[in-house]
């Protein structure tokens, strides 16, 4: 990509102010977090609900980025660097998107719709890259962002587009239509997601199919419902398994592991095979099939591709790794876009100082291979790799581009000559094109655990994050709390991504769960809210901040900061307005204020309280007591001790309820893992945990016959029964079983029968479709933990929490 300086002012209608618009730039940035930005990037400074980028500005012109695209030059900032002033920079950034769309006149592939954008997407990009040089949006880059950031990405060497578009409400489509452009048009399955932007499902058809306005041709699904909203002179490729009058009509034969198919199109007739058999696959895939015939491919080679289709990992999952490593799996596909991002992650959460990336050879760039790895060498350095694995022949012809890099011919080579001793304590990308089955490099460097896994989504996180900033004044900072492995989730990952996000504060229990973040080398302050006196040397040694609650643990501390010659050590006060759990109470403010008074070894970085009903209505009284008792006891402490900390005293129900309250500083705890106590709130929120077994055995029982210890299920008749490798060891409280609960079994419920034993349960599965080996999901969208909660009588915390340590996380970005 390159973009004139001078062309993007007159395209963007931009004020320029600085010394040098004759210049040409050859990236695009929105994160200001990246190592990518450079002084050949473009920055776009984009004002959210939750962020602003102008705000991280002075901090880039300090890295050397020196164009920027903003709504108003910040303060200190004129003169420093050159600035694009605009009225809105994300309107700016589509409107560069729309002009760079407008230098190319190749087909164009636009796919929207509710389920199998991404899926549909890559599909294509498999079935016609041996005949296309493609561009196409990396991951799911389908919003208003991430449309104009991958039409940014075509080069003159591409000559096939496929890109998602995908809206969460109306007024949207025409915006993602103007830069994107399709001149073929795939409308994929319609479902209710994002079914609250709409206020029909005929308003949200009307809104999708705004993306084909100007297209040559819609490839879609023939229905009723669809038809009824075509503009009658968009011409259509349709398809269907009922309707005769459909362009393409279809008979589907089932297999065992497989669907076989017979077409009817035109005059003549053939048959093709997928290796699928659930729906969602099957439409997906016949969208692709349409694309070929549409494309007048023949039947023979339609049939020998379409066969080889294959799952779609959509995500970026961080693993457990052996000898001490963290695995980022990235196995299915390499396209420069794509490694962008993937290194991205990559630095957000990287748990050593060491990162390797193994790489394939990358396809389908639109540069000479010359131009190509330079460009990743650039990136790799900028990234400050350590050392780069290459597996293909082209990439080893290019070893010499790499500082401290191995190649190797393929897959098979490189695990079999390669010493695993040689990967210890590094964050590890593995990332490689499908046809080099890196896969197989995971599961051999993958720590071994059993088939039981929490997976948690950190796209969930970051939003749930945001959506609770949201909330706050502009200055009010913000603690996350982290403690109890981050409420079961993973501590590590998920403090290393809320240092991503620059959140002020971290929160935990024990002394010992700070040291485990500082060892993996997280930089933010870490209050112990629990300290224990015989815990404050490993406190001062590893620099956290313990929270002093009572005159005992003051005394103790300040003996041993006198000791060891400390000066203004940061403490934190806690003061007892209610909660009656730890604290300092009015009655003893007074010796409080006395020993502080003068004493130069510690600092009060904060004064805080916590609130014990700041989620319950009928007990606002009591809540908004406790925070004037908190103004009144804070006050006098900062009065009489002559400091200004921060003081806080909201938890997640109370940045919600007690806008008043916010003072400077709020901990957030549960409701960044996705629950709240207001229904409405919940609506908002993502989940982020979901608890994932398989099944290990079906059997079929008989009438009388029973399950379990105590024979406390009784078949009243033939009972097909799943066992699934998970019990009360694993979290799963005993009170779930006895048909209180169910698993979600290919999107069925089945209910828990019998005890659950230590490791196991069982379920029965009579008329669903399931075999050994299928996907069981514990809880997550259904089951939910609120409602796991709700029918055991707890609270969702202990369900959270309750998950042992035996079970693997897996984290992973969208």
């Amino acid at each position: 990509m390159k973009i004139s300086i001078q062309n993007s002012i007159s395209n963007l209608n931009a004020q320029f102010i600085g010394d040098c618009s004759d210049y040409t730039i050859d990236s695009i940035s929105i994160d200001s977090r990246s190592l990518q930005n450079s002084a050949t990037s473009l920055f776009f400074a984009l004002v959210g609900p939750n962020n602003d980028a102008h705000h991280y500005i002075e901090d880039l012109i300090r890295q050397g980025v020196r164009y920027f695209v903003v709504n108003h030059i910040p303060e200190n900032c004129l003169g420093k660097a050159n600035f694009l002033v605009v009225k809105d920079t994300l309107i700016a950034l589509q409107q560069l998107a729309i002009s760079y769309r407008s230098q190319y006149n190749f087909p164009i592939i636009g796919i929207t719709g509710s389920n199998g954008k991404t899926i549909v997407k890559e599909w294509l990009n498999f079935l016609l890259s041996p005949d296309f040089n493609i561009i196409r949006s990396p991951k799911s880059y389908n919003s208003q962002i991430g449309v104009p950031l991958s039409i940014l990405g075509i080069n003159s060497q591409h000559n096939l587009g496929i890109f998602e578009a995908g809206i969460s409400t109306v007024a949207e489509m025409e915006k993602l239509q103007d830069i994107i452009r399709p001149t073929i048009g795939i409308l994929t399955n319609i479902g209710s997601a994002h079914d609250e932007g709409f206020a029909s499902i005929g308003e949200k058809i009307k809104e999708k199919l705004r993306l084909f306005s100007n297209c040559n041709t819609l490839i879609y699904n023939k229905n009723k419902t669809i038809d009824a909203f075509l503009n009658s002179r968009l011409n259509t490729f349709s398809w269907s398994f009922n309707d005769k009058e459909a362009d393409v009509f279809i008979q589907k034969i089932s297999g065992i592991e497989n669907t076989q198919f017979q077409v009817k199109y035109k005059l003549n007739s053939f048959d093709f095979t997928i290796p699928f058999q659930d729906n969602a696959s099957i439409e997906n895939a016949i969208h692709c099939v349409m694309v070929l015939l549409y494309f007048n491919y023949d039947p023979l080679i339609i049939e020998s591709r379409i066969r080889l289709l294959y799952p779609v990992e959509m995500r970026l999952k961080l693993k457990n790794g052996i000898n001490g490593t963290t695995l980022i799996d990235d196995s299915y596909s390499s396209d420069f876009q794509s490694l962008k991002i993937a290194l991205d992650f990559l630095e957000s959460q990287k748990h050593h100082k060491k990162k390797t990336v193994i790489l394939s050879d990358i396809f389908q760039s639109g540069l000479s291979n010359e131009e190509l790895y330079s460009k990743v060498s650039q990136l790799i350095i900028a990234n400050k790799i350590n050392r780069v694995i290459g597996i293909g022949k082209t990439i080893s012809e290019f070893k010499h581009k790499f500082v401290n890099c191995s190649t190797y011919a393929t897959t098979h080579e490189f695990i079999e000559q390669f010493d695993s001793d040689n990967l210890r304590n590094e964050t590890i990308l593995i990332k490689g094109a499908r046809s080099f089955h890196f896969e197989e490099i995971v599961t051999a460097f993958e720590e071994k655990t059993h088939e039981t896994v929490l997976e948690v989504n950190l796209n969930a996180i970051s939003n749930n994050l945001s959506f609770y900033k949201s909330k706050l004044k502009p200055e009010t900072k913000m603690m996350v709390m982290v403690k109890a492995f981050s409420y079961g989730n993973g501590g590590v990952e998920i403090a290393k991504l809320l240092e991503h996000h620059c959140v002020d504060y971290l929160g935990v229990a024990f002394a010992d769960e700070g040291i485990a973040l500082k060892n993996a080398g997280i930089q933010l302050p870490i209050m112990v809210l629990n300290p224990e006196t015989t815990s404050f040397e490993a406190i001062i040694q590893y620099q956290l901040e313990p929270e002093i609650y009572s005159l005992k643990g003051l005394n103790a501390f300040l003996k041993l900061a006198e000791q060891k010659n400390l000066r203004h050590f940061p403490i934190h006060i806690k003061l007892d307005t209610g909660m009656h759990r730890l604290g300092f109470e009015s009655n003893t403010i007074e010796e409080l204020i006395a020993a502080l008074k003068g004493n130069q070894h510690v600092i009060v970085k904060s004064i805080l309280s916590h609130m014990a009903t700041s989620d319950a209505v009928e007990h606002l009284d009591f809540s908004l007591h406790q925070i004037k008792l908190f103004e009144i006891l804070s006050q006098q402490l900062m009065v009489e001790l002559d400091i200004q900390p921060i003081r806080h005293i909201l938890n997640t129900s109370g940045i919600s309820n007690f806008t008043h309250g916010q003072y400077d500083m709020v901990r957030l705890g549960i409701g960044l893992y996705g629950i709240s106590n207001d229904q409405e709130e919940q609506k908002q929120l993502e989940n982020v945990s979901t608890l994932k077994s398989v099944i290990s055995q079906i059997r079929t029982i008989s009438e009388g016959e029973s399950v379990g210890y105590g024979r406390r299920f009784v078949a009243k008749c033939s009972t097909d029964v799943a066992t699934i490798p998970i019990g009360y060891a694993d979290g799963i409280s005993r009170l779930w079983g006895n048909e209180v609960g169910y698993v979600s079994i290919n999107k069925q419920k089945a209910a828990i029968i019998g005890s659950i034993c230590m490791d196991m349960l069982m379920v029965n599965v009579t008329g669903i479709n399931c075999v050994e080996g299928d996907p069981v999901i514990i809880f997550g969208d259904s089951p939910t933990v609120i409602e796991i909660a709700q029918k055991t009588h707890t609270i969702p915390y202990e369900i959270l929490t309750s998950i042992s340590q035996r079970v693997k996380r897996i984290f992973y970005r969208e």
